[in-house]
This record gives structure tokens, C-alpha cells and sequence, in this order.
């Protein structure tokens, strides 16, 4: 049995550093917390009320003083979970206050977070606690690093896109257990997070071979919160889609998200369908309309569809191919929401190669890609 001199000790050197609490969440209890938040809105005077806020940050950041039974809570009472940042951050922004009326608002705000949850129609993103989902990324340039290895994600597929593309997407523009259509497949990487974030996901693929492992793949994956994916083969610009959701008991899908070809950079197989194999550019975003044209009627109105590009080059010339999907897709009743550009250090292609393509963009008086565009859509 462990002394109570021992227990100190652990509390002195676990819990009184804040940066450790920021990385936590915390079980606080609601009622307790909630009777302290009361009590806050009353007070007269700010000097008494930012004492109980110091005393509050020191309980949190020293749980053998928690006076106040705030943290020690018994198993079965009512308990909330929450991020120690975000709610320390609350507290510093009351304590902070420069008068007694800003100091009460904030009080307030922090009791909706505890007690209140409000989402939009298209997310579960609690926005009276936003400052917690410091995950998601609201700017319009992305940097991120090495993709995402992790579970069943693979690397070595070409072509494929990086996980935390539509893991920043699933979590923006969908809801827990709602339905995500996409038409370019290929190594199953949306349906893994699909499964990770507790959506449903449909993927069409026109590569049997590749469908194969990819149907594996996903099937490894773990299955938290219990989904369905479902996999189908076919060519995306003329698969009967209506047909192959009424399967599954669906008429509809609640986000749509593509990554095709960037036209002929890679040939992903011998299929003259394979838009990778398009003879020309007019004949590669016609294609890519007609799948657009398909599922356009597949996703409910006002919902989110996302295309994935990047450009080329040909002959020297730079081919703005991203720019060019993204104008085929505004053709049709679509609203352009958002431009984002990802950034990229390295590619299949130019691996063990950085000091060459150096030379060559020296040489022919151009620069290097690093990026590549994630065009977001409005269905009108």
C-alpha cells in the first residue's frame, strides 16, 4: 500500500506542472463545477472572484488540494470530460479580466461549454468549446509533414493521398455516423479514416487489383464506433450509382470527396477508362464531368464535396490542371467555398533525386511543385 507521504510526493511532481495538464484531458465533476461557475456569476466584487479562479487553476494543477471536489470524483457520479488546456485557458481569460461585467461573461461562456452543446448542421464540432479542437485547421495553407503511417495506412501505393486530408476534412464537413462517397478509391485511404472518425464510406475503384488490397486493407483496420464501408469495382464516370447505394439502403451521401489522377503524371493501369491514361487534357476534365455529373444528385443540398489536385508540366509549360478541375466543376450548380493549397517536401517520384530537380529548375527556368490544391464545395 502506498504511504501518504509517497501519494504527495507523486501529486508534487505529476500534477503541479502546467504544461503537463495542458497535454491532459480532465474528468472534472459537472455538478461540483457547475455549484463553483453559480457562485462566480454572483459575486460583486472582482477581486474576491479572480481569488476563487486562482483557486480553482491551483486545484487543477495540484490535485491533492482539490478542496473543493472538483477532480476527485467517485466512478459513478455525473463526470465531463475535458481538455486541461482549453478549460485552463478559460480560466486565465477570466482571471484576466479588467472588469467585473467581462469577468462574468467569460464565467458564463465557460458554464455553456460544460453544459450545452451546439453544432452546426454540417459537423460535431462543439462550438461553445471550439478553442479545444486546436487539431483542425482553419487556415487556407496546409504544412504538414510525413503522412500518416499509422494502423493500415500504407505508403507505398502511387498516387495516394496523405491520411490527414480527409481526417481534416471528415472532421469539418461531416457528422458520426453519416455517409462519405469516394469515386477514386484507390488504396482505401478515405475508408480507414472513414472507420477512425466513426463514418460510413463508400469507395468505387476501376483497378480490380488494386480493389482487392484495398478491401483488405480497410478490413484490418480497427472498428471503434462500428461503420460500414463498402467497397464496389467500376469505372467512377459510368457506374450506375443510384443502383449501387439502393443496395445498401442509401439515397444519398453526405460528403463527396475525390482524388483522380492529375491527368497523365502517373499511369495507374492499361484501362484506356483510366483517366490517368486520357489522351489529351480536354479528354481527362471531360471525363472528370461526367463522374462530377454522376454524383452530383447523390449529395444532399448544401453539403461539402472536395476535389484533391494538383498541375503538371508539359513540354516546359506549367499546366494549371488544378484550376482547370476546379472550372469544370463550377460548371455545374456548385459554390466555390474554399482554396486550399498543401504543401509537399517530397514525392514518390523525385525521391533520392532533390539535387537533381534543383538542377533541372535552374536549367529550365522553372520551380520545383510543392504543393497541391484542395478545391471545397457548396452544393447550391
Amino acid at each position: 500500500m502506498t504511504d501518504k507521504s509517497t501519494m504527495d510526493d507523486f501529486f508534487s511532481v505529476k500534477s503541479t506542472d502546467e504544461t503537463i495538464i495542458k497535454n491532459q484531458d480532465l474528468i472534472i465533476n459537472k455538478q461540483s463545477f457547475l455549484d463553483i461557475l453559480f457562485d462566480l456569476e454572483k459575486k460583486s466584487d472582482i477581486t474576491l472572484l479572480r481569488l476563487k479562479i486562482n483557486e480553482i487553476k491551483n486545484i487543477i494543477t495540484n490535485i491533492s488540494e482539490d478542496s473543493l471536489a472538483i477532480l476527485n470524483v467517485s466512478k459513478n457520479g455525473d463526470t465531463i470530460r475535458i481538455s486541461g488546456e482549453y478549460l485552463l485557458g478559460e480560466l486565465k481569460q477570466i482571471e484576466e479580466s479588467m472588469t467585473l461585467e467581462r469577468a462574468k461573461y467569460y464565467v458564463t461562456r465557460l458554464k455553456k461549454g460544460i453544459t450545452e452543446v451546439k453544432t452546426s448542421k454540417i459537423n460535431d464540432i462543439n462550438l461553445h468549446r471550439w478553442k479545444e479542437y486546436e487539431d483542425i485547421i482553419t487556415d487556407s495553407i496546409w504544412f504538414m509533414g510525413k503522412r500518416d503511417r499509422s494502423g493500415e495506412h500504407i505508403g507505398s501505393y502511387w498516387g495516394n493521398f496523405i491520411p490527414q486530408i480527409p481526417n481534416q476534412l471528415l472532421q469539418r464537413y461531416t457528422k458520426k455516423g453519416e455517409w462519405v462517397l469516394d469515386p477514386f478509391l484507390g488504396s482505401g485511404t478515405t475508408l480507414i479514416e472513414c472507420k477512425r472518425l466513426g463514418r460510413n464510406g463508400i469507395g468505387i475503384e476501376l483497378n480490380a487489383t488494386i480493389l482487392e488490397r484495398s478491401k483488405e486493407t480497410v478490413k484490418n483496420e480497427k472498428n471503434p464506433h462500428n461503420v460500414l464501408t463498402e467497397t464496389v469495382e467500376g469505372d467512377s464516370t459510368s457506374i450506375d450509382y443510384r443502383k449501387e447505394l439502393e443496395k445498401i439502403g442509401l439515397k444519398s451521401v453526405q460528403f463527396l470527396i475525390m482524388h483522380p489522377p492529375y491527368w497523365d503524371i502517373i499511369s495507374f493501369s492499361d484501362d484506356k477508362r483510366d483517366l490517368s491514361n486520357a489522351k489529351s487534357k480536354e479528354g481527362f476534365l471531360r471525363s472528370f464531368g461526367e463522374i462530377v455529373d454522376k454524383t452530383y444528385p447523390l449529395l444532399n443540398k448544401g453539403r461539402y464535396f472536395a476535389v484533391v489536385i494538383g498541375d503538371k508540366y508539359s513540354a516546359g509549360e506549367w499546366i494549371p490542371l488544378g484550376f482547370n478541375v476546379m472550372n469544370e466543376v463550377l460548371k455545374r450548380k456548385y459554390m466555390l467555398k474554399s482554396i486550399i493549397v498543401k504543401n509537399f517536401d517530397e514525392t514518390k517520384g523525385k525521391r533520392q533525386q532533390k539535387e537533381l530537380w534543383r538542377y533541372r529548375a535552374l536549367v529550365g527556368g522553372f520551380y520545383i511543385f510543392k504543393h497541391e490544391y484542395i478545391f471545397l464545395f457548396k452544393k447550391l
